[in-house]
C-alpha cells in the first residue's frame, strides 16, 4: 500500500493552507534595497602610497622555478626560525633541484620534496629533520596588526609583518595561520619529523585546524594559479599515482642568489598601513550595485594582501 507522506492531522492542515493560500491576496516580496556605493579593494589600492607598499627582501623570498613558471614564496623566520635557516641551506645546496610536485589534492595542498622514499637524494650540510616550530613567543614577533572581527581558532587574529598570524595572549604564543598560499613543512606523526624536504602550499579552503600542529614557514605571493590549477593526484590523499605524473621542480632559488635582472620585482601592501585598513574596510562592507547585503566581517584567511609588480 502507497502511504502519502502526509497523513492525519499533518494531512489536513496542509490542505487547509492550500485553501488559505487560494484566497489570499498576492504577497508582495520586496528586492533588497540597493546598497550605496562605496570604495572597493581596487579603489584602496590606487589611493595608496608609497610608503604604503614594501619590497620583498631578497633573503627571504623564494622562487620555485617551474616548466610552466615562476612561484614566488615569501619565508617568516620570525615564526620559524630553524626551519627558515635549513631551507635556505637546503637550496644553498640545489637539494630540491630535480625532485618534484608529487601530490595535488583537491581543496587542500600542493606538496613537493623527493617522491622516491626509497632512496631518498642525500642531503650535504642541511639537516632532514628539525623539532617543530608550531607556535613562537610573542615577544618574538616585532609587529602585529589586530583583526576586530572575531575568529573561532585563536583568541586573537590580524597580520604580522604581512603574514596572517594569530595569538594567544593567555600562552604569550603566536603561530601562523593555514590560509589560501600558505607554505608550510610535511611531516609524519612525530612532531620532530619534519625539517624542510618537504613543503606544501595551500590551494583550498583555509584548514585552520592545522594551526600549531604544522610549522608554517611563509606565504605564495606570487605564481599560485600554476599550482591550484595542477592535474589532481588520483592516489590516496591527493599523491599522484605514476612518477610521470609528477611534475619536475627545475630549481629553488633564494631571490638574494639571482641576478637582478633575473629577479621579480615585487611589492607587498603593508599591513600595519592606513592603506591596508581601507582594503579591510572595503572587504568587510562592500557597496554596490552588485552587492546586496553587506557583511560588516572578515574573515583572516578572505582578508586580501595586495601583491604588485613595479619596475615594468
Amino acid at each position: 500500500m502507497y502511504l502519502h507522506p502526509l497523513s492525519g492531522l499533518a494531512m489536513a492542515t496542509a490542505l487547509g493552507l492550500a485553501q488559505l493560500s487560494a484566497h489570499a491576496a498576492p504577497v508582495q516580496i520586496k528586492a533588497p534595497a540597493e546598497l550605496p556605493a562605496k570604495p572597493g579593494i581596487a579603489d584602496a589600492v590606487k589611493a595608496s602610497k608609497p610608503s604604503d607598499w614594501r619590497p620583498l627582501d631578497p633573503d627571504n623570498t623564494l622562487y620555485l622555478e617551474l616548466s610552466s613558471g615562476r612561484v614566488v614564496m615569501e619565508l617568516a623566520p620570525e615564526f620559524a626560525p630553524q626551519h627558515v635557516a635549513n631551507i635556505k641551506a637546503l637550496v644553498a645546496e640545489q637539494y630540491y633541484d630535480g625532485l618534484a610536485i608529487n601530490r595535488a589534492q583537491d581543496n587542500w595542498v600542493v606538496q613537493w620534496g623527493d617522491p622516491n622514499e626509497k632512496n631518498p637524494k642525500p642531503i650535504l650540510h642541511a639537516r632532514r629533520t628539525l623539532p617543530g616550530e608550531f607556535t613562537v613567543p610573542l615577544k618574538n614577533i616585532s609587529n602585529f596588526t589586530r583583526l576586530p572581527d572575531a575568529d573561532g581558532y585563536a583568541p586573537q587574529v590580524g597580520h604580522s609583518n604581512g603574514f596572517a598570524s594569530a595569538r594567544d595572549p593567555k600562552s604569550g604564543t603566536a603561530w601562523l595561520t593555514h590560509c589560501y598560499a600558505t607554505v608550510g613543512v610535511g611531516r609524519d606523526n612525530a612532531s620532530d619529523s619534519g625539517g624542510g624536504t618537504e613543503l606544501y602550499a595551500v590551494i583550498g579552503q583555509s584548514p585552520r585546524h592545522l594551526d600549531r600542529d604544522i610549522t608554517v614557514i611563509g606565504r605564495v605571493v606570487a605564481g599560485m594559479p600554476l599550482l591550484s590549477t595542477l592535474p589532481r593526484g588520483t592516489a590516496p590523499m591527493g599523491f599522484y599515482d605514476s612518477p610521470e605524473k609528477n611534475v619536475p621542480i627545475k630549481a629553488i632559488r633564494l631571490a638574494a642568489d639571482v641576478p637582478p635582472a633575473q629577479r621579480s620585482h615585487l611589492e607587498v601592501m603593508r599591513t600595519d598601513s592606513a592603506a591596508y585598513q581601507a582594503v579591510l574596510e572595503a572587504q568587510r562592507n562592500r557597496g554596490g550595485p552588485w552587492s546586496k547585503v553587506t557583511a560588516g566581517h572578515v574573515d583572516l584567511c578572505n582578508a586580501p594582501i595586495p601583491v604588485r609588480e613595479v619596475g615594468k
